[in-house]
């Protein structure tokens, strides 16, 4: 009988607290023998940002969420070679908390973690942490 989760989600977004909670997710499933599934979510520029971008704001917009895409596939990787944790990064494209909440139920998700928002705005209008919070459910763990 397993005493924790099966499947762990963990958001992750290059930020310090996502960093953080993909540690603390990594280390929780190490120790409770748990699926990891990371979530990096590419925030699609707005449609209506190439009919006013005469500065190339979509493409820098784009050629940074490639990168960081990048960074975390090899940091990912990295992390997974020195511990024995059935892991995958998933990669999505959309609203991150619809599309965090999406990948949780395909991957039926027994926990989620997420690192909390630095955002000030977040604050006032509620951050993704939460959100998920909110929604109940699953149990969610906001990492500072």
């Amino acid at each position: 009988m397993r005493d924790g989760p099966s499947t762990i989600l963990v958001g992750v977004d290059g930020s310090t607290s996502s960093l953080r909670a993909a540690a603390y997710a990594l280390g929780l499933a190490r120790r409770q023998g748990s699926r990891l599934v990371a979530v990096y979510v590419r925030t699609p520029p707005s449609a209506l940002l190439p009919l006013a971008d005469t500065g190339g704001a979509a493409a820098t917009v784009i050629d940074t969420q490639d990168a960081l895409e990048q960074e975390l596939r090899t940091a990912f990787a990295e992390h997974l070679r020195e511990v024995d944790v059935d892991a995958r990064l998933l990669v999505r494209a959309g609203e991150p908390y619809t599309e965090l909440c999406d990948a949780a139920r395909e991957v039926r998700a027994d926990a989620v973690i997420v690192g909390r928002s630095a955002n000030l705005l977040h604050r006032v209008a509620g951050s993704i942490g939460n959100k998920l919070v909110r929604c109940g459910r699953w149990p969610v763990t906001v990492v500072p």
